[in-house]
């Protein structure tokens, strides 16, 4: 059973960052594309950015594009977000999965890591 753990997250004023990372259990992050995700309170959970493994692609949404950026730690096998010029909208848990398109995912989520912006 693939487990996913996401961690870095934590209180940070507007215009600050943080650097998230996801590691997995039961899968070789290298091996997939892998996606950050967010949830704010009252919403849905929508895509933040995506890393394609096989060529070091990414891409990220609109409301992060040119502030955050997902790269591959080979290494440690981990995926990581770095987030900059952080905005209270950026308030949200933060979950990383491999994404299998039209909204579906394939694997369970993990419990993710709380993101709070504010001054």
């Amino acid at each position: 059973q693939v487990q996913f753990v996401e961690s870095g997250g934590g209180l940070v004023q507007p215009g600050g960052s943080l650097r998230l990372s996801c590691a997995a259990s039961g899968i070789t992050l290298d091996y997939y594309a892998i996606g950050w995700f967010r949830q704010a309170p009252g919403k849905e959970r929508e895509g933040v950015g995506c890393i394609d493994s096989s060529d070091g692609s990414t891409y990220y949404a609109d409301s992060v594009k040119g502030r955050f950026t997902i790269a591959s730690d080979n290494h440690k096998d981990t995926v990581c977000l770095q987030m900059n010029s952080l905005k209270s909208e950026d308030t949200a848990v933060y979950y990383c999965n491999r994404p299998l398109g039209q909204g579906k995912y394939a694997h369970d989520w993990g419990q993710g890591t709380q993101v709070t912006v504010s001054s």
